[in-house]
């Protein structure tokens, strides 16, 4: 399994204006194959502050994610939304047997 965790930094009177462009691009990535969870979490603390958690089946399913249609509408509208930070990490994990 992949994981992908991480935050951008959007400017905090952006926040309403972003949530339709969050919503479309978490529901698109949730129904690829290969998406596990998909989820973007607004930081109570910190304005502005998004913070972001992926995982996917294998490298192969991240890799179609990020070739995406709404994954470049993403990157558009992050452009247009006062974006002022990025910082993600991609790890691989073990799956959950607990």
């Amino acid at each position: 399994m992949i994981v992908v965790e991480g935050a951008v930094r959007i400017e905090p009177g952006d926040i309403e204006a972003a949530r339709p462009a969050m919503e479309k691009m978490i529901r698109s990535s949730r129904a690829e194959t290969g998406c596990i969870d998909y989820a973007y979490a607004l930081d109570l603390i910190d304005p502005g502050l998004v913070r972001v958690s992926e995982r996917w089946a294998d490298r192969a399913a991240l890799k179609a994610h990020l070739a995406t249609p709404h994954m470049a509408e993403w990157r558009a509208a992050l452009a247009g939304l006062g974006l002022r930070d990025r910082s993600l990490r991609v790890y691989e994990a073990e799956p959950e047997d607990l």
